[in-house]
């Protein structure tokens, strides 16, 4: 794609950036067909292609509307269309720069900015937990609207106390230890049966991606460092010959994905460049992780799940060796952080599998749920209408339980069915554990 951008953004390092991503275009229009809001709405400027265009013609010095700014705000930042793409256009990378751009230079109407602001700060902070359990405890009290955005309470459940030599970094998040906190003691109960004990390093909080994606890079960035810095001690040689952490283990896919964007976030700090990409290289997902440990095993059963992070035929999950009565059936959601962002896929089907998991098929499986951060807050009819349109393909086979990988999409899917949505490694947890009290 031919560009000419202003001499304002043709000096500027993020402009430079957009430029790159910009000329990688060649209009093809395949984003279209498999972008979320492009499906539902039919107009282009409400798809990736579209979106692009919008860009690019604020970068070349077209005055951005009210307009620019509601086409930009559809998007759920699925990157669905960076899978479709044949040029490796990084698109998330170009609406994130575009979104910041527009929100320097257009006015949001009063409510709307409160609300972002009431999101940002909100969600983000150590008072979010405290008001989450008030209103978990007079939840049946709240109208149907706000009850759906308040999970019922779950608790934790046994935390282990056990030291291992050793140790991978957790997060310490923001919004799931406080919206299911189940799915943190889960993960730490799988780790320490593998003799590996879970490190969260208590200055580390929110990934940064809720600000991200609400155009607050600088605030994104300061979350960024506040993280590198909490975890870099853990990752250095220990005097005394102790073991650094092997990993930082993340078991929200959105975070996930935010963090290992950190070297791209921070490149143009020489403070962090260095550090910001060595944490995001030593950064996986839980799933990645646990698949490279060797076998998870139901009684009688042994099956070490595939290392790759690519598994893009899962034909050799058909014929599970769990006895066919000790199956459970399963729909598992990808959410697009995992599949689309981290290009992850195969993987924890693999390990569910492993574990008695029958899979029931799921059509559309490469697209959104409708959660996408804050989106179903600031977008709620659209999310809504990709929530029921996922739920209707996720409950097609008749699952006994939706398992998925991040937090918002548990709980957005949640709101619109009876039919339990869960974390998988709460439902691994609970197959292993069954396992060892069998042995």
């Amino acid at each position: 794609m031919e560009t000419r951008l202003t001499p304002e953004f043709a000096a500027s390092a993020r402009g430079q950036r957009a430029e790159r991503i910009l000329r990688s275009c060649v209009h093809c229009g395949f984003c279209n067909a498999t972008c979320p809001t492009y499906q539902l709405l039919g107009d282009e400027l409400d798809g990736p292609r579209g979106r692009i265009y919008l860009i690019k013609q604020v970068l070349e010095g077209a005055a951005p509307t009210r307009e620019t700014q509601q086409h930009l705000d559809r998007c759920l930042t699925c990157r669905n269309c960076e899978s479709t793409c044949p040029s490796g256009v990084q698109y998330g990378q170009l609406v994130d720069i575009g979104r910041e751009i527009v929100e320097e230079r257009v006015n949001r109407p009063t409510a709307e900015a409160l609300l972002r602001t009431a999101l940002r700060e909100g969600l983000t902070s150590p008072a979010f937990a405290p008001a989450l359990r008030l209103g978990q405890k007079v939840r049946g009290l709240l109208p149907e609207s706000l009850k759906a955005k308040v999970p019922e309470a779950r608790p934790a459940g046994r935390v282990p106390e056990r030291h291992h030599r050793r140790k991978v970094l957790m997060l310490a998040g923001c919004v799931q230890p406080a919206m299911a906190p189940s799915i943190d003691a889960a993960t730490m109960r799988v780790l320490d049966a593998l003799g590996v004990q879970a490190v969260v390093a208590p200055r580390s909080g929110c990934c940064g991606a809720i600000r991200q994606h609400l155009a607050d890079g600088h605030g994104a960035q300061a979350d960024a460092r506040r993280n590198i810095d909490a975890w870099w001690p853990w990752l250095q040689p220990v005097q005394g010959g102790e073991a650094p952490a092997e990993a930082i283990v993340i078991n929200a896919s959105g975070c996930g994905a935010m963090i290992r964007e950190y070297g791209h976030l921070l490149q143009d700090d020489p403070a962090y460049a260095d550090k910001a990409q060595f944490v995001a290289e030593h950064t996986l997902d839980l799933g990645q992780w646990l698949a490279a440990q060797g076998p998870l095993s139901m009684p009688d059963v042994a099956i070490a799940p595939s290392a790759s992070s690519d598994v893009a035929d899962l034909a050799h999950l058909a014929a599970p060796a769990v006895p066919l009565e000790a199956q459970v059936a399963v729909a598992f959601h990808p959410p697009c952080s995992l599949q689309h962002a981290q290009q992850i896929r195969g993987v924890i089907e693999s390990l569910l599998v492993a574990l008695g998991a029958r899979l029931v098929p799921v059509q559309e499986a490469h697209l959104c749920c409708g959660s996408a951060g804050t989106y179903s807050v600031l977008q709620p009819e659209l999310s809504r209408q990709l929530r029921d349109r996922k739920l209707g393909h996720l409950q097609a086979g008749g699952p006994e339980v939706i398992l998925s990988a991040n937090i918002g999409c548990l709980a957005h899917l949640q709101s619109g069915t009876a039919t339990p949505v869960r974390h998988w490694i709460e439902w691994v947890d609970e197959r292993m554990s069954a396992s060892r009290h069998l042995s």
